[in-house]
């Protein structure tokens, strides 16, 4: 069985502030067969062009407008809000064999995309505001925001997408939690999925931080980072955690495929005693919400 590390599990941010690629992950890296990631960033007018094969692409707008032009469709003026957070997402999702270029409407546009083997044939589709599942999640200081961009009733193949927002001095993700082996009851309900995840990091300032620990199930290996603006975390296997430093606003933008597109996961047992005792939720919450779109 595979052990992991910290230097392993993060991919440490090498954005210099210049248009291009920002942030990347290559699946070989990853030490999986699913998902690929980059972050791009292009001034204005300024075009990204790619033809994907064998794969499905989701790009998600983190800041600006642009436009998309495929031959599966063309979206324009796609995007409005100026940071991770003063809105809810836009995000286009393209089906396999794909060619496309998408046009920089604004200065410092920056999106970020994942792709993951495919030979499922679907629809190009534009994701808006409105498209957006949002949930508060948790209770006290375990208390966050999760804006869910494909989940399971997607007409995607294999990826899930959704965006989470942390506040200040806030833990993500507890009770610790695991979805690393596929399991499923006698009637064929899924009741753990193997899914491999990763994220990617945004704070609402630049001295901003988090904690993230992730940790194999019989303890043989645990893994605890510190993570900075623009870092990859990979989260393969095993149970994980992450708490926001006091006063910083932590965005983690999340991808997940494996086993199948549900959601099932499987608590820590020496913390699941911990959710019955969460008081009610942060009254900091939403972060974002669809009044922000007000006028567009």
């Amino acid at each position: 069985m595979a052990t992991y590390t910290a230097d392993s599990l993060q991919i440490p941010a090498s954005d210099t502030g210049r248009a291009g690629a920002f942030a990347a992950l290559d699946a070989k890296r990853a030490g999986w067969d699913t998902m690929n990631f980059a972050a791009v960033r292009l001034g204005e007018g300024k075009t990204f062009e790619v033809a994907i094969d064998a794969f499905e692409y989701v790009a998600v707008v983190l800041s600006g407008r642009c436009n998309i032009r495929s031959n599966k469709g063309d979206f324009e003026a796609v995007g409005r809000r100026s940071s991770v957070f003063s809105g809810l997402p836009y995000a286009v999702y393209l089906p396999p064999n794909t060619e496309f270029a998408i046009e920089s409407l604004s200065e410092d546009f920056e999106f970020a995309s994942c792709w993951a083997p495919s030979e499922r044939e679907t629809q190009a589709k534009l994701i808006k505001p409105r498209d957006i599942e949002v949930q508060l999640l948790g209770g006290g200081n375990c208390s966050r925001q999760m804006c869910r961009i494909i989940g399971g009733a997607f007409p995607a193949d294999r990826l899930l997408v959704y965006e989470l927002y942390t506040p200040g001095g806030n833990w993500s993700s507890y009770p610790p939690h695991k979805h690393d082996r596929h399991r499923t009851d006698e009637r064929g309900k899924v009741l753990e999925a193997q899914l491999n995840r990763f994220s990617f990091y945004k704070f609402d300032r630049p001295t901003g931080y988090a904690y993230q620990r992730v940790y194999a199930a019989d303890k043989r290996w645990d893994a605890r980072m510190l993570a900075r603006q623009h870092d990859i975390i990979l989260m393969p296997e095993g149970y994980y955690t992450m708490v926001s430093a006091p006063g910083t606003v932590t965005y983690t933008l999340n991808f997940l495929a494996g086993s199948t597109r549900e959601f099932a996961y499987t608590e820590d047992p020496d913390f699941s005693w911990v959710r019955d005792t969460l008081p009610g939720m942060d009254p900091r919450l939403p972060l974002v919400d669809f009044g922000m779109e007000v006028g567009h």
